[in-house]
């Protein structure tokens, strides 16, 4: 225990000048330690002390390998890692977490190796720790930056006190097919809308002090253009061109570095046919040299090895080199870098320059964290034990769950619930799950946690539910994809639903996909509803059809049917741990649905990629009565089934009074406000979105480009002002080369309370 002191001691007052010799010999040979005055200088005075094998253990991160409490392995790969991790080869771990498993693991690094260099603690944190708020595309949907932030602010502070400092996250993939399993974990398919988003999950991961133990590292992923994979299988090949590189793909990644995200994440697909992991385009000529990006870059799970499965890498040791030359920094999971690094700088192909700018900016984000100040900053169980599940994480939980249900339908006025008097059959066996609303991504959560619908409901004493869950959605285990095995068969109990939906004045029927069906690898060639759930619908359909329905689903759906039948429809998503108490208090009006959603809905996944801001063709409308030569199709509408920005409200607004200044002239700015009126009952907020078209340009633009929203709260019968300014950063764009350009010519601006708005004034860029 002695030791242990000793060695913090030396941490907390002269680690930054760690030589090659024994700590004790660097304080007093150390000459002028407070000449180390910025974390730039700290940096390379650690990095002239390293040996080339202990900068390329700073590069290489391994998962957790064995039980860290526990004594060390003994035999094959785990030992070779924990040996590894003794000798100072490794510079992070990930899937370690806990105070106990976080301590004894830095202890390895920080005490046994040469240098006591910190390890970085990476997990991915991706809406939620062990307290689990909505999927990232649910609390997109509430368009509200503020509550986004603290969701993210949350679940820093909870995994902080786990012992976790790094985030793999935000994901800020811009996606427009909903087939790919991962929209979940991303904003949906507007740049504009993402990059905002962007901005706020980092600023409330990372806060305005790295250095605190509240906050932790995030990382921007995945780049890039991983959200277009081809047919929305994941991991597929991506062919976009630059106008889409530049213009839809690469504004999230802008936005990220300049809220100062602390890292990035390479992504697993290639592009004109280089893998992301291998792209110097993408890593070294755009991110660090063009943007002037100064963190470091983290290779997906195993990315280097694949690009030998690309067909792009002859072997492990080519695939460490094209890695390293390309700008990847550090190794998740290859072995590779710390495997023939070495080598490949002794071969000559691989500069030792490129070793020290990996292990440079390493180095520099675990001086930001603070962790050679204090290496074990984040290990405190008392902490741990206080902050976990605490009443302020999951009241956060519970505000951004509400924001983000979208009200679909509401024929009727069937919503809200009346309180009391009604007989309310519940259907569906998402009704009364406690597992799957945690939703994908969501790896310290225990199963059985959320608030089901069931228990939501069951706070309103006023009325009688009965529940009855029809059909099974799943059988067989549920931990892995490959092992969820939907339901297509058994209706045995479609009878027994009946029964009770015959008798109630309201069915609610909770219905779509496990948490589990979507997610990283979770693709789907069908958006219905899974398993037997859409015959179950028609059957309580035909008996009373007075029904809400709610859907759970980490994707858009195909719900034409439902769309035309039924009266009342809530996107619901897969809120977390707060998702049943969510759900019931918007159901029963204490919350008035304010989401809008941030992707679009196809009436048909034959659509599919469908997105508002698509380009005219040259054909774009019918051209005569009898033509067929247009674009469209024959056997369905171009149109979506719900567009981007669409969400309704238990009070309806009115627009109007559309205001625009002159013409726009070259650094200036155009100003443009509306008057926006509750006409309903109740009092609201209503997302106003501001969208332009740039009528004709040297690269065609989108129909629509989302360009500013701005979300208020009228109380009944209030009217305000929606104030709007576009400058050149909105009536810009990029041309092929990357240039941003402002060209004069004609706009159109849009104000509305969705992408399919016609309100509409022009003005001109002079």
């Amino acid at each position: 225990m002695k030791y242990i002191y000793i060695i913090r001691s030396i941490f907390l007052f002269s680690f930054l000048t760690v030589s090659i010799i024994s700590c004790t010999e660097l304080l007093s040979n150390e000459s002028n330690p407070e000449s180390l005055n910025t974390i730039d200088q700290k940096v390379e005075t650690l990095l002239s002390k390293m040996t080339l094998e202990e900068k390329i253990g700073q590069m290489n991160q391994y998962n957790g390998f064995w039980d860290f409490t526990g004594p060390a392995p003994k035999g094959g790969h785990a030992e070779k890692k924990y040996e590894d991790l003794k000798n100072g080869l490794v510079g992070s771990m990930l899937n370690v977490r806990g105070v106990k498993d976080v301590t004894a693991v830095q202890k390895v690094a920080v005490e046994q190796s040469r240098l006591g260099i910190p390890l970085i603690i990476g997990f991915d944190v991706i809406h939620g720790y062990k307290t689990i708020s909505p999927i990232p595309i649910a609390e997109s949907a509430s368009w509200d930056l503020d509550a986004i932030k603290k969701s993210a602010e949350m679940a820093a502070l909870e995994s902080s006190a786990a012992g976790i400092n790094w985030t793999f996250a935000p994901m800020v993939d811009i996606s427009r097919d909903a087939r790919w399993g991962r929209v979940m974990e991303g904003a949906g398919e507007d740049p504009y809308l993402g990059s905002k988003i962007a901005e706020a999950r980092i600023n409330g991961f990372q806060g305005n002090n790295l250095s605190l133990n509240s906050t932790i590292a995030a990382c921007a992923k995945h780049f890039a253009a991983y959200g277009f994979a081809e047919a929305g299988r994941d991991y597929n090949t991506v062919d976009i061109g630059t106008s889409t590189l530049y213009n839809m793909v690469f504004p999230p990644f802008i936005a990220a570095k300049n809220a100062g995200v602390k890292t990035f994440m390479n992504s697993f697909n290639e592009l004109n046919g280089i893998p992301a992991t291998g792209n110097k385009y993408l890593q070294r000529d755009i991110l660090k040299e063009e943007w002037a990006y100064d963190g470091f870059i983290v290779s997906d799970w195993g990315s280097i090895t694949e690009m030998i499965a690309h067909g792009h890498a002859k072997d492990g040791e080519h695939a460490a080199e094209l890695a390293l030359n390309a700008g990847s920094d550090m190794d998740m999971e290859s072995y590779l870098y710390v495997k023939h690094l070495e080598n490949l700088v002794g071969n000559d192909k691989v500069n030792l320059n490129s070793i020290d700018d990996a292990t440079r900016r390493i180095l520099k984000v675990k001086f930001e964290l603070g962790l050679f100040d204090d290496p074990y900053k984040y290990c405190d169980l008392q902490r741990e034990k206080e902050i976990t599940g605490s009443e302020e994480i999951n009241n956060a939980a519970l505000d951004i769950a509400k924001k983000s249900i979208v009200l679909l339908k509401n024929n009727n006025n069937l919503l809200p619930l009346k309180r009391e008097g009604q007989k309310i059959a519940l259907i569906g066996a998402l009704a009364s799950d406690k597992t799957s609303p945690l939703g994908s991504w969501r790896i310290a959560a225990d199963d059985n946690t959320a608030i089901s619908v069931l228990e939501g409901l069951n706070q309103y004493p006023g009325n009688t539910v009965t529940f009855a869950k029809g059909a099974d959605l799943t059988y067989g285990k549920t931990e892995f994809v490959s092992e969820l095995k939907i339901n297509t068969t058994d209706k045995s109990e479609f009878k027994k639903a009946k029964e009770v939906a015959i008798n109630a004045d309201v069915v609610v029927m909770v219905l779509g996909e496990h948490g589990f069906q979507s997610g990283e690898g979770r693709s789907r060639t069908s958006l219905d509803l899974p398993g037997v759930q859409q015959e179950l619908l028609e059957e309580i359909f035909s008996v009373n059809s007075n029904i809400v329905l709610v859907l759970n689903n980490g994707r858009p759906l195909a719900i034409n049917w439902a769309d035309e039948n039924i009266p009342a429809i809530l996107e619901a998503w897969q809120l977390g741990t707060q998702s049943g108490h969510a759900i019931a208090q918007v159901l029963y009006g204490d919350y008035n649905p304010s989401g809008k959603l941030p992707m679009t809905f196809p009436r048909n996944v034959g659509q599919v990629p469908l997105y508002y801001n698509y380009k005219n063709t040259g054909r774009p409308n019918l051209p005569g009565p009898d033509s067929v030569f247009w674009s469209h199709y024959n056997d369905e509408e171009n149109t979506p089934l719900y567009p981007f920005g669409y969400g309704l409200s238990y009070s309806t607004f009115n627009y109007s009074n559309l205001r625009i200044t002159n013409n726009f002239k070259k650094n200036s700015k155009i100003e443009i406000t509306i008057d926006v009126k509750n006409t309903g009952a109740i009092e609201g907020k209503e997302v106003v979105q501001l969208y332009i078209r740039d009528k004709y340009a040297s690269i065609t633009r989108p129909v629509k480009e989302l360009k500013g929203f701005e979300l208020l709260n009228l109380k009944a019968g209030e009217t305000k002002v929606a104030k709007f300014e576009l400058t050149e950063k909105e009536l810009g764009f990029y041309d092929n080369q990357g240039k941003w350009i402002l060209e004069k010519g004609e706009f159109e601006v849009y104000v509305g309370t969705n992408s399919q708005t016609q309100n509409k004034k022009s003005f001109e860029l002079k």
